[in-house]
């Protein structure tokens, strides 16, 4: 899925250069305001939203994985040691050392993002779930002209992201036909969403 999508955004994505790494502190930056960090102000964490960036996270990270050829050498090392483990850390601490790996490698960390999981904590169980439905959303994304600036990301007075997680909640991931079915009722959205802008418009 991970291939599928980057080539959607260049068909030579391996040989481009993308600092994946950047990517993966700025998410880390998104995650905490998504947590809430700020002491003179009242924030509630929206945990759909922190558990979206964690994934957002694991698709920078796992491309510059799949760029260097390092996938099955990376992953079995670390995901044996650190699988599901409980947090030596606290969440947003996780979160710092995450990009502060990112940052001072400019690579992507393995070990940090796991220990990032355990923090909150995500299982792999909902790594995978989360996951595919992002990928799906990113690729609805491109599909709609998101590089060009044409795409709508905020639907009916709320992001794409939170429409995700709704449907994501509502439809059986366990399903075979789970993406298909993901497909189809964000384009529903999106096209009513559509309709509604060029009416107001």
């Amino acid at each position: 899925m991970q291939e599928q999508h980057n080539l959607l955004v260049h068909p030579r994505w391996r040989e481009q250069g993308h600092a994946y790494y950047r990517a993966v502190w700025v998410e880390c930056a998104e995650l905490l305001d998504h947590i809430g960090w700020k002491w003179w102000k009242r924030q509630e964490a929206d945990l759909d939203q922190v558990r979206l960036e964690i994934v957002d996270i694991w698709h920078f990270g796992l491309s510059e994985l799949m760029r260097k050829d390092a996938v099955n050498d990376a992953l079995a090392a670390q995901f044996a040691k650190n699988c599901d483990q409980p947090a030596t850390v606290g969440f947003r601490q996780a979160v710092e050392a995450m990009a502060e790996a990112s940052l001072a490698a400019q690579d992507f960390d393995v070990g940090a993002f796991l220990d990032l999981m355990n923090a909150l904590p995500l299982t792999f169980d909902e790594l995978y779930e989360i996951y595919v439905g992002k990928n799906t959303l990113n690729a609805f994304r491109q599909r709609h002209g998101y590089q060009k600036g044409e795409y709508l990301k905020t639907w009916q007075g709320r992001e794409d992201n939170e429409h995700l997680a709704e449907l994501v909640r509502e439809l059986n991931s366990r399903s075979p036909d789970f993406v298909p079915q993901l497909q189809r009722a964000l384009a529903e959205r999106y096209a009513s969403a559509r309709a509604e802008a060029e009416t107001t418009s």
